[in-house]
């Protein structure tokens, strides 16, 4: 899916296409190459393509986010400046911080860094040894270092945020990226050049087939047994812990770097022990979702994407079908009863969800209904219908019993109107 976002890969592409493009064929001219400074020109007009594409694309976050991070790499050439360094990718940071502070807590944002970062840590190494590699195989080589590169620092973020991990991602990088490369983003340029022209066809008959070619990868791939496998969802001290430690171990000396390579470890093994919630009520009232042995049990097989949401939070692949099947839950449709901290746990639903609530609010129990509760005194149980859970948000209960809210999880902010 990366491949189809217009963020940085086809930023890069593009601008890195025009670049090389132009380098070339100012070395093909002789002369002029030598007394213009044919470097710097290539570097201007591969940063007007990019921001053209830019202007094409729409200014989804993404596409501003590589398109910060290709044009302070070409202004740099165009100044004699490192293009890539870790001055130029904080750079570029900042400005889009600047630019877009809520950006820091976005996936796109942490994974474009993280792997930018990660690459240019490990150019310095490739360096030292792409010399006793055969002139052949560098490119392969090149290849295989920086999906595996990426992919690794990449990896966690993914997991985090969408409970996800693919096991052959490499494999379709080095399938797929190739192709995307050198076929189709070329062609993609070249295509926009000649359509004023009405010559575009070739060039867009090339791009097909290399778009083919990765659809084709991308069926296999995810066809393969154990593609993908489910994570859950970590703390939320777990990414900035191993971010500050991977920086720490990437940038730091001595001391630095082994608190660096502890704080990792720490992450690491916070997220591995991490508790999941022992009860989840939607805010609606309309789903229920108690962990047993055999995984979370939902209260219905409705709400699918709440349930689907849960499952992943979970680390649980199964259907949202398949755990509302689960032992856990009895009792009539409207009525689902369950035992939760000693105590019975009720789920009201439909149309005599009212009718039922005076017989069943008694014992201490534990009843969310979805509904609003008629006026009345209800102190015989502990009720959660939609007046109270609208003031809540969604709840979670921990296994001590103790509850968070959605309200109390999202905190008052500056900008928070009472």
């Amino acid at each position: 899916y990366h491949i189809i976002s217009i963020s940085g890969l086809h930023m890069g592409m593009v601008a890195g296409f025009v670049f090389a493009a132009l380098r070339y064929g100012f070395a093909g001219l002789g002369g002029p190459a030598l007394r213009w400074p044919a470097k710097k020109i290539a570097a201007f007009v591969a940063l007007m393509a990019a921001t053209l594409y830019l202007w094409v694309a729409g200014p989804q976050i993404a596409t501003q986010r590589a398109w910060i991070m290709a044009a302070v790499m070409l202004i740099a050439v165009m100044l004699d400046r490192r293009a890539l360094s870790l001055r130029t990718v904080a750079l570029a940071a900042t400005l889009l911080l600047l630019w877009e502070p809520e950006s820091l807590t976005e996936p796109g944002f942490q994974m474009s860094f993280a792997a930018t970062v990660a690459l240019i840590l490990a150019f310095g190494p490739w360096g030292r040894v792409s010399p006793h590699i055969p002139r052949l195989l560098r490119p392969v080589a090149m290849l295989v270092l920086t999906s595996a590169v990426a992919g690794a620092a990449t990896a966690p973020i993914t997991a985090a945020h969408f409970h996800r991990m693919s096991e052959y991602g490499l494999l379709a990088n080095l399938l797929a990226v190739p192709v995307m490369g050198t076929f189709v983003m070329p062609a993609g340029v070249i295509a926009a050049l000649l359509a004023p022209l009405g010559l575009a066809a070739p060039a867009l008959w090339v791009m097909e087939q290399g778009t083919r070619w990765m659809l084709w990868v991308a069926e296999f791939v995810s066809g393969l047994e154990g593609a993908t496998f489910a994570v859950a969802n970590p703390p939320g001290a777990v990414l900035p812990l191993m971010a500050a430690g991977a920086v720490a171990l990437g940038i730091g000396r001595g001391a630095l770097r082994s608190l660096g390579g502890i704080a990792c470890i720490a992450s690491i093994a916070l997220w591995a022990t991490a508790p999941r919630p022992a009860l989840l009520i939607a805010r609606e009232g309309e789903l229920l979702g108690l962990l047993t042995p055999a995984g979370r049990v939902l209260s219905k097989s409705g709400a699918g994407f709440v349930a689907s949401r849960w499952l992943e939070a979970d680390g649980d692949d199964a259907a949202p079908e398949a755990a509302a099947s689960r032992a856990g839950f009895g009792g009539p449709k409207g009525a689902r009863v369950a035992e939760y901290q000693g105590r019975p746990l009720i789920h009201l639903t439909g149309k005599g969800a009212l009718d039922a609530l005076p017989r069943l609010c008694r014992d201490g129990a534990l009843v969310v209904l979805a509904a609003r509760a008629p006026e009345g005194d209800w102190r015989e149980c502990d009720l959660w219908d939609q007046t109270r859970l609208t003031q809540t948000g969604a709840v979670s209960f921990d296994t001590e019993g103790r509850l968070t809210t959605t309200l109390a999880h999202i905190g008052a902010r500056l900008w928070t109107r009472k």
